[in-house]
């Protein structure tokens, strides 16, 4: 439907191209194809009482029916202690492959998790599943970046040096307070489609949102998990999939969420497409987004020393004059545009120059390009704090994400090195930590109680997921320097859920002195601990 960079929206499918690799479009065809010998014009099929152990695949070209042993599911367990900020604790780490099934109990395709239990602790213990975005994105980022027991050192907000990296046990992970599933969706890390299904198949808005949930549902009853707090967190397209999901599972299994942790949010697409025709409502939207990423920079006019009632002021410019005066369109009368060019001009740092030649209307990627151009330097849109060198200053935005390349590659090397050694699981295999195929073949089709939408907005099935289930809690965590998500465009989309009154008082809104992955920079990351912490304890004590 639209390509990344238009999109403004495929944030962590972009962080990282190392360890990708070519998507396998169809289940592997195996060396170990059964085909059963067959009289004179019959089909060969699998020998008697075999049926059970194998599933029918299609090989391209060949209308006989072909057969493979069923994909077993694998796992390698070990086990580990975590020393760190006066923390001591044993844990097993499972990571593996779960077979997800269809509602007619056959195989559609195998996903890979990472799985970390304590057993040293009575009672129900919260169990918290994660994944990252993209789409095409596996879930390394979150699981090395913040939430596993361990994490890559990378440098904030500039280039990590080169190899070897560092890891180090994670004071800041969630492991002390819940168990933890890091799912990787069909396409990414080591999951694919399975006997006669596809990747591709999963990979739209609504199938992504079934599979996923049907591993969810499957590893709570596999491992015995009902009873345990459950909750879950995705960052930046992982919150579509997220918002979807729990009222996904709410509806179809009565399977119930203490809390959903949206990180970063992409929940409505509309909200934060800037480059969408006649679409004027991220360009307000963004703007305090904007003001903040100048201020970080002082490329402000007059720099006030606080930012928050600065953005504070910005904010309500952006909902009232502003935004009224991209709804007058052409109509705006020249001395209206010249003022409202000034004002801008006040809280982004652009030229009025350039803002009016831009007609008011400033993308996320035009504003990193731009901010900083008369110096040769482009803004990170996953960041704005993380600057680079300009490729070419005349092109209208910039062709790369600072922030990307000053991680990606410590991100990709740690996380290997751990998951092929210390887990010791994946040897032989290719994990794509980023899949771009996923991304560009993506179908942006979403079907709700109220139909098909024009453009994808989970948050209508967050909204009814908050209704409906009067126990379920939202934690919703804010960078004040992601332009790809800003701050301000998720303020928009969770005041217009649409929720009864009273119900918006279970939405928490936290904010961080960093960008999309605000945990890279380590203020940043023990703030982001210490409210996940307090939600846990807030939402799985019995009541």
């Amino acid at each position: 439907m639209w390509k990344w960079r238009s999109a403004g929206i495929i944030a962590l499918a972009s962080v990282c191209g190392a360890g990708l690799a070519q998507e396998r479009p169809r289940a592997e065809e195996p060396s170990h194809a059964i085909e059963q010998g067959a009289r004179a014009g019959e089909q060969p099929g699998p020998a008697a009482g075999l049926t059970s152990q194998l599933c029918r695949i299609d090989i391209k070209g060949d209308k006989k029916d072909q057969w493979m042993r069923l994909p077993k599911a694998e796992s390698s367990v070990t086990q580990h202690r975590l020393n760190a900020g006066g923390k001591s604790f044993d844990y097993t780490a499972t990571a593996g492959t779960l077979i997800i099934r269809d509602d007619e109990d056959k195989p559609t395709a195998s996903m890979g998790y990472i799985a970390y239990t304590r057993h040293d602790l009575k009672g129900a213990r919260p169990l918290m599943f994660a994944f990252n975005g993209g789409p095409g994105s596996s879930s390394l980022w979150l699981h090395m970046g913040v939430l596993g027991p361990k994490r890559v050192v990378v440098s904030d907000p500039g280039p990590t040096p080169a190899g070897p990296y560092r890891t180090v046990d994670n004071e800041f992970g969630v492991l002390d307070k819940s168990d933890l599933v890091m799912i990787d969706p069909v396409g990414t890390g080591v999951s694919h489609a399975v006997c006669d299904h596809r990747d591709d198949e999963f990979w739209a808005v609504d199938p992504d949102i079934d599979s996923v949930s049907r591993f969810i549902a499957q590893y709570v009853s596999d491992n015995n998990r009902w009873t345990s707090p459950k909750y879950l967190l995705g960052e930046s397209y992982g919150t579509t999939r997220g918002a979807a999901i729990v009222n996904y599972l709410r509806a179809r299994r009565s399977f119930a969420f203490n809390g959903l942790i949206l990180v970063s949010v992409a929940t409505d697409i509309e909200a934060i497409f800037a480059e969408l025709p006649g679409n004027d409502r991220p360009y307000a939207v963004y703007l305090p987004g904007y003001a903040a990423v100048a201020w970080y920079h002082h490329m402000l006019p007059n720099q006030p020393t606080a930012l928050e009632p600065f953005l504070t002021e910005v904010r309500a410019y952006a909902m009232g004059p502003f935004t009224a005066a991209l709804l007058k369109g052409d109509a705006l009368g020249d001395a209206d545009r010249e003022a409202v060019a000034q004002k801008m001009h006040e809280y982004t740092g652009l030229s009025v120059e350039y803002l009016k030649a831009a007609n008011l209307r400033v993308s996320e990627i035009a504003f990193a390009h731009e901010l900083l151009k008369a110096q040769r330097k482009t803004l990170g849109r996953l960041d704005g704090r993380f600057v680079g060198p300009t490729m070419d200053p005349l092109e209208k935005y910039t062709d790369y994400d600072p922030q990307s390349s000053a991680i990606s590659a410590a991100f990709a090397a740690a996380f290997l090195d751990y998951y092929h050694g210390e887990l010791r699981f994946g040897q032989g295999s290719t994990y794509r930590t980023t899949n771009f195929g996923v991304g560009e073949h993506w179908k942006w089709v979403h079907k709700t109680e109220h139909g098909e939408q024009p453009m994808v907005n989970s948050g209508v099935d967050l909204a009814e997921a908050l209704v409906k289930d009067a126990n379920l809690r939202v934690l919703v965590l804010n960078g004040y320097y992601d332009l790809a998500t800003p701050f301000s465009a998720t303020e928009y989309v969770m005041a217009h859920l649409g929720l009864p009154p009273g119900l918006g008082a279970r939405i928490d809104m936290k904010y961080y002195e960093a960008g999309h992955m605000m945990y890279v920079h380590p203020p940043s990351m023990a703030k982001m601990k210490r409210d996940l912490d307090a939600f846990i304890d807030a939402t799985a004590a019995p009541h």
